[in-house]
């Protein structure tokens, strides 16, 4: 019977195809990750989380307006507690 591996066996080059193999399997699972499975939602709406939500809160806003001086803190203590009453706690202490 006349095989693929001679007198000798088959020698050193077995190895190779095992290691063709894994290559070829580690491939595929970094392209899918990189692709497809990022996070099972695609990698179109990753890129839309990085850019921070759409519209930021009513709370952010008030906070940006009154770091930028357009309102005194007065008025911010006034607003943020009608947006606490709206939104939900924010945590704050109170106007100490």
């Amino acid at each position: 019977m006349n095989t693929l591996a001679f007198d000798g066996g088959p020698g050193p080059w077995v190895l190779l195809f095992p290691l063709v193999w894994a290559a070829v399997v580690l491939t595929v699972v970094t392209v899918l990750r990189r692709t497809v499975w990022r996070g099972r939602r695609g990698p179109w709406q990753v890129r839309a989380e990085r850019n921070g939500p759409a519209e930021p809160s009513p709370i952010t806003l008030l906070g940006r307006r009154f770091a930028a001086g357009e309102i005194d803190e007065d008025e911010y203590w006034r607003r943020l507690s009608v947006l606490d009453e709206q939104f939900g706690t924010h945590g704050t202490g109170g106007a100490a």
